[in-house]
């Protein structure tokens, strides 16, 4: 499911999850990936909306999309670096 040309290299599903894991997780995912690939992230606690753009800033990380579908909460992030 690329998009813009955006290839995910990891997806992380933290449906269920709620704060602070869905935010470890993806932390944990960011130290295994490489400058410049994507991350997929879909979770259903809410305040992954704040948590992760935060998340982005503090570590600069480019936060390229942040959707809602069918009561989930979907953010593309590339790593920085």
């Amino acid at each position: 499911m690329g998009d813009n040309n955006h290839e995910i290299k990891k997806q992380l599903d933290a449906t269920g999850l709620t704060c602070p894991e869905p935010v470890m997780l993806l932390h944990k995912i960011m130290r295994e990936i490489s400058a410049g690939e994507c991350v997929e992230v879909i979770a259903t606690d809410p305040s992954t909306q704040r948590d992760i753009p935060k998340f982005c800033q503090f570590l600069n990380h480019a936060l390229l999309r942040q959707e809602v579908a069918q009561e989930k909460f979907i953010f593309l992030l590339r790593k920085g670096g």
